[in-house]
C-alpha cells in the first residue's frame, strides 16, 4: 500500500463494527492512508414518524459514538474524512472504495441472524469492492458488550 491508500471500514453501531474500526484504524496508522469510515442510511430504516434528516444525523451520530468509545473520540496522527450515505451498507460501502489501493474492512457477525444480513453485505463488498476486503471477527468480550455499543452506552468496565 502506498501512502495515498485510503481504508475503508463500515459502521453500523454493532460490535462487530466498532472490531472492524480498531482494524482499520491501525491499517491506516501503519500505511499512512487515510481512513474513510462509513455510515450507510435508508429510508426504510424510519419508524414512520421520523424525518430523513433526523436519520441521517442519527448515521453521523453513529460514527462519532464509535469513534468515542473506541478511543474517546477521533483518533490523532491519521486524516479521517467521515462518510454519511443515503444507500444501503454493501452499496454504500463498495461506492466509497476508489480504485484497487484501497482497502474495505467489514465486522463478521456471530449472530445467525446477523449473520445472514451481514453475509450479504459481506458478498456484495466482496464481489464488487474491486479491492482487498477484510472482514474481522468480534470477540467474545465484544459480543458481551453489543447492548451498550448498539445504545451510545458507556462500555461498562468489566470485573473478569
Amino acid at each position: 500500500m502506498t501512502g495515498t491508500t485510503r481504508v475503508i471500514v463500515g459502521l453500523s453501531g454493532s460490535l462487530s463494527s466498532l472490531a472492524a474500526l480498531y482494524h482499520a484504524v491501525g491499517e491506516a496508522a501503519r500505511h499512512r492512508a487515510t481512513l474513510v469510515p462509513v455510515a450507510a442510511w435508508t429510508a426504510h430504516d424510519r419508524d414512520g414518524l421520523r424525518p430523513l434528516s433526523e436519520l441521517e444525523h442519527a448515521a453521523r451520530r453513529r460514527l462519532d459514538i464509535a469513534f468515542e468509545q473506541a478511543y474517546g473520540g477521533y483518533p490523532s496522527g491519521i486524516v479521517v474524512h467521515p462518510v454519511v450515505v443515503n444507500a444501503e451498507p454493501g452499496p454504500a460501502l463498495v461506492g466509497a472504495v476508489t480504485g484497487p489501493d484501497d482497502l474495505l474492512v467489514i465486522g463478521a457477525t456471530g449472530r445467525r441472524l446477523g449473520r445472514l444480513r451481514h453475509a450479504s453485505v459481506g458478498r456484495h463488498c466482496r464481489h464488487r469492492a474491486g479491492c482487498r476486503v477484510v472482514e474481522v471477527s468480534p470477540s467474545e468480550l465484544l459480543t458481551r458488550l453489543e447492548l451498550p455499543a448498539r445504545t451510545g452506552a458507556p462500555l461498562p468496565l468489566l470485573a473478569w
